[in-house]
């Protein structure tokens, strides 16, 4: 079969969005793990949010002329994040996902990227395999935990939402973490009001974009994290995705009456940081 790369358009997003949730759905039953994206709307709405984002490149893979699959890149910090990537479960072996992948690394020498890093389900043993084989490392284990808004607030360390004003402050705070700075996506969660920052004797010194797997947080230590954790109105797609080795949030998490729905695996190529202080990634990294 034949396989062609192509930019992805508005309109292919519904097809995009129906091959995401199949694909996504036929691989949660298989393992019986809970539905990624409960519905087609939900897929679509999220790949819908992705194309009309500048800050994101997405393609489709095109076997025989019909569209099998797509994937994104989010572009909005010098390192990158892949996903999701989804292949329609009728032409599974078509070699339409190896591809896409192919197509981002191209992308990622081209274009100078440092590094690029994505988040896969631990027991989708053969996305692992690809990824490692196209040169991923593992660096990271990671919990997925689900559960109720804690609604709670942790002494001394006040959560409000994030401003303009602040990007610079968390900039140099993901950048002492993480070795490099996150401020384009910071900005658009400003924007959508999902964005809050921590601030401990009178400075900043926490900030998550949102928590669940549309965001992701830094803090100087677990109680930023958890006061951004218990102040959260929503989880934005699950819970929050804590790093397994971090055992006194994980803890703290499972007092609070979150359980964990998965394990997940963080894997980069390139520039990678052991990051320095506390932090919870989002879907992407």
């Amino acid at each position: 079969m034949k396989t062609q790369i192509r930019r992805a358009t508005r309109e292919d997003l519904d097809v995009c969005g129906e091959i995401c949730h199949r694909a996504f759905t036929a691989i949660n039953d298989q393992h019986n793990f809970p539905h990624e994206f409960p519905d087609v709307a939900t897929a679509k709405g999220m790949i819908g949010s992705m194309l009309s984002n500048p800050g994101f490149y997405g393609i489709v893979a095109e076997v025989n002329g019909r569209i099998a699959g797509s994937n994104f890149m989010d572009e909005r910090a010098p390192i990158t994040g892949i996903g999701p990537i989804s292949v329609d479960p009728d032409v599974q072996n078509s070699g339409a996902g190896r591809a896409m992948m192919l197509h981002m690394l191209d992308r990622i020498a081209a274009n100078r990227f440092p590094g690029v890093r994505l988040v896969q389900s631990a027991y989708h043993s053969r996305s692992f395999s690809l990824y490692t084989k196209l040169g991923f490392e593992t660096r990271e284990p990671l919990s997925l935990m689900t559960g109720p808004l804690i609604n709670e607030s942790i002494p001394g360390y006040k959560v409000r939402a994030a401003t303009e004003a602040d990007v610079a402050a968390c900039n140099r705070l993901h950048f002492a973490v993480h070795g490099h700075e996150r401020g384009g996506e910071l900005r658009d969660a400003i924007t959508a009001r999902t964005a809050n920052v921590v601030e401990h004797l009178g400075r900043i010194t926490g900030y998550a974009t949102a928590i669940g797997y549309a965001g992701y947080a830094v803090g100087k230590s677990n109680e930023e994290l958890k006061a951004l954790i218990s102040a959260a109105p929503a989880f934005l797609g699950n819970g929050p995705l804590i790093p397994s080795r971090n055992g006194e949030l994980l803890r703290w998490c499972y007092s609070k009456g979150l359980r964990l729905m998965q394990q997940m695996t963080l894997m980069s190529v390139g520039l990678y940081n052991e990051p320095r202080f506390p932090f919870i990634p989002s879907i992407l990294y």
